[in-house]
């Protein structure tokens, strides 16, 4: 494994760039995504839509213009206009006679969708091709009850292999208030579609003992979706919390981990402990990777182990299968094989 190789993404997929609560009627901004700019929008009828944020006319970002009265955006350099499906609907500088017909220009459009609080944007391998699947499901009818957001100063792969490794807890996150001493832990993984979960399993974390008794599950999918679905009982009621986390690649050395977390309202109590904690984790993974840059700078050979790197390892091949199914056009075939992986954190 090389240090710092050029970035490969993977499309025909969908990516989470924001909340969408961060976006109000009427409100446009430019989104970086996978190293392109795209203009992530909602117009004044409360509909999601993306665009690539470039003018056709002259290069200037669209994102700096406006959204009109009938939904178009409006360039701020010539005020040309682009409906939602990207076609030019506007040319104000054409007069009577001029035979030119705007409808002929369109700016890329980029399939964009709102679920479960969240905005999901597919990046095609083929610019305007429809969506191949769905964006992931929460699968919870609980409301959004917490989220953090921090920027990595790292490409998206040593993000997504820093927060699914299992083993450097005990040395990341070594505040006075955490330590522990590292023990031998062994669990059982199997494949996904497109990724690999680590099956249901009591936590080992004594800060789960505050919820009861319960179990959980732990999923990863590509492009970087990661699920921790915690089921339980407590005070003879059942329960379900569901943790959502993506590495959202902005480009080549910019990455942003975004993390939600679903629960019911009676289970409200347990708030302060991710105020406390959840952003205090993030931090710790982030300024990791910060210092890992220091050492990357250098390009030196990287090593993977068994079993503690193995997500790692698995994380690697199936983004080459992905990488190969899509430029090949052929079916993506999962590399991953059912397997009890054993390591000491």
């Amino acid at each position: 494994m090389a240090g710092e190789t050029a970035t490969e993404y993977l499309r025909d997929l969908w990516y989470m760039p924001a909340l969408a609560s961060s976006l109000k009627r009427g409100d446009m901004r430019r989104e970086m995504l996978l190293g392109e700019p795209v203009l992530l929008g909602r117009n004044h009828s409360g509909e999601i839509f993306a665009l690539r944020d470039i003018c056709p006319h002259r290069g200037v970002p669209l994102s700096a213009g406006r959204i009109k009265s009938d939904n178009s955006v409006e360039c701020p350099y010539h005020g040309w206009r682009f409906r939602k499906d990207g076609v030019c609907s506007a040319i104000p500088s054409l007069v009577a006679g001029q035979d030119f017909e705007p409808e002929k220009i369109k700016v890329r459009t980029y399939p964009a969708c709102e679920q479960d609080g969240l905005i999901w944007v597919y990046m095609a391998a083929t610019p305007g091709a429809a969506p191949k699947s769905q964006p992931p499901r929460v699968g919870s009818d609980h409301k959004m009850r917490w989220t953090e957001i921090q920027n990595f100063a790292c490409g998206i792969d040593h993000a997504v292999i820093g927060l699914m490794d299992p083993t450097h807890g005990p040395y990341v996150h070594a505040h006075w208030w955490w330590k522990k001493t590292p023990r031998v832990k062994e669990k059982h993984y199997a494949p996904l579609p497109n990724g690999f979960v680590m099956t249901r399993h009591k936590p080992s974390k004594p800060v789960y003992s505050v919820l009861g008794d319960v179990e959980t599950e732990i999923t990863f999918e590509l492009p970087s979706t990661r699920f921790e679905i915690l089921t339980g009982k407590l005070l003879g009621k059942s329960f379900n919390v569901v943790g959502l986390t993506v590495c959202t690649p902005r480009d080549a050395g910019s990455t942003d981990v975004i993390q939600v977390f679903y629960w019911p309202g009676w289970l409200n109590f347990i708030y302060p402990l991710f105020w406390a904690l959840g952003r205090t984790f993030i931090g710790d993974d982030r300024k990791i990777v910060e210092l890992q840059r220091e050492g990357l700078k250098f390009n030196p050979n990287l090593m993977l182990i068994q079993d503690s790197d193995q997500p790692a390892i698995w994380y690697h091949r199936i983004k080459k299968a992905w990488a190969e199914s899509v430029e090949n056009g052929t079916e993506f075939v999962n590399p991953v094989r059912e397997r009890v992986l054993r390591w000491k954190s």
